[in-house]
C-alpha cells in the first residue's frame, strides 16, 4: 500500500516537474523570447527553478529545541534580592515571638487556664487572678498521657485545679473542666468542652480572658475565639517563658524548637484546618 502510494506520488512530482519544463521549452521557442531577451528568460528560468525547489523541501517539520529571548537578573538585581531578603529575614527573626506570644486582655469576670502550662506560669495565671477582677478561675485540658494509671488526677484540668488549691488558691473560685482525649486538635478540645460547660452553668458569662504560654498563645487564642464567637468575647494573656530567652530565641534549642514548631503550628491551624 505504501510503495504504491509512493509511485503514485513520483509520478504526480514528474507530471508537475514535465509541465514546468515544457512550459519553458515554449517560452524559449515562441517570438516572446525575442521580446524579453536572453536575461529576462535566465531570470524566469531561475524563478522556476525556485519553485521546483520549493516543491521538493518536505511540509512537515519536527524541532525539539528553540531560540528566544529572555528578561535575566543582573548582578546589581541579585545584590538588591539577597540584601532585602536578609532584612526580611532579620524582620521575621526579632518580630515572630512577640507575635505568636501575643497579650490583648479584655476586662473579664473568667480567667480560663490552659492546664498543661508549668507550675511557674500557674504561679503567673494565679497572680493575674488576684491583680484582677476576676469571679472564677476555670481550667481546661485532656487526659494526661503519662502515668494515667498512676495519677491521682487523670486530666491537665484537674492536675491544674489541685495545683492552684495547693498553691493556696481559693478552691471555691476554681473549676476543673476537662476535655476528651483526642488524637490531634486538643485545643480545639478543650475550647469546645468549655463552651458546653459555660452553656449548661448558671454563670452569665459573655467576656473572659485565655491564659496560654508563650508562642502557643496566638494559636490558642484564635481557636477559642472561633469556637465562643459570638456569644463570648475572648481576651489573651501570654505567660513568659523561663527555660529561654524570648528576645533571643533562636539561640537556644529550647527555643528554636518551640518558636519553630508553633510556627507551624499555627500556619496549619490558620490556613488548613483546626476544627475538632
Amino acid at each position: 500500500m505504501c510503495s504504491g502510494l509512493n509511485v503514485f506520488n513520483e509520478f504526480n512530482f514528474a507530471l508537475a516537474s514535465g509541465s514546468i519544463w515544457y512550459f519553458a521549452f515554449i517560452v524559449r521557442a515562441s517570438p516572446l523570447a525575442s521580446t524579453i531577451g536572453e536575461r529576462g528568460y535566465s531570470h524566469y528560468k531561475n524563478s522556476i527553478d525556485r519553485n521546483f525547489a520549493r516543491m521538493r523541501k518536505p511540509k512537515i517539520k519536527i524541532s525539539l529545541i528553540r531560540r528566544r529571548e529572555m528578561w535575566a537578573i543582573t548582578r546589581e538585581g541579585w545584590v538588591i534580592a539577597i540584601v532585602g531578603l536578609i532584612i526580611t529575614m532579620v524582620l521575621i527573626i526579632t518580630n515572630i515571638h512577640p507575635f505568636l506570644a501575643v497579650n490583648s486582655p479584655l476586662k473579664a469576670d473568667i480567667l480560663v487556664v490552659e492546664g498543661w502550662l508549668p507550675d511557674y506560669a500557674i504561679e503567673s495565671a494565679i497572680a493575674e487572678f488576684k491583680k484582677g477582677e476576676y469571679r472564677k478561675l476555670i481550667t481546661t485540658g485532656i487526659p494526661v498521657s503519662k502515668g494515667y494509671y498512676l495519677a491521682e488526677y487523670k486530666n491537665y484540668a484537674e492536675l491544674t485545679a489541685a495545683t492552684c488549691i495547693a498553691l493556696g488558691f481559693d478552691k471555691d473560685k476554681v473549676v476543673a473542666v476537662p476535655a476528651p482525649n483526642v488524637m490531634k486538635h486538643r485545643t480545639a478540645a478543650s475550647a469546645i468542652a468549655l463552651r458546653d460547660w459555660l452553656a449548661a452553668s448558671p454563670l452569665k458569662v459573655d467576656t473572659i480572658n485565655l491564659y496560654s504560654f508563650g508562642p502557643h498563645a496566638r494559636r490558642s487564642w484564635m481557636i477559642f475565639k472561633e469556637v465562643l464567637h459570638p456569644e463570648i468575647k475572648v481576651g489573651i494573656i501570654a505567660a513568659e517563658p523561663q527555660d529561654y530567652n524570648p528576645q533571643e530565641w533562636w539561640k537556644s534549642s529550647a527555643g528554636f524548637r518551640t518558636v519553630i514548631g508553633e510556627i507551624i503550628a499555627y500556619i496549619y491551624a490558620r490556613f488548613v484546618d483546626w476544627k475538632a
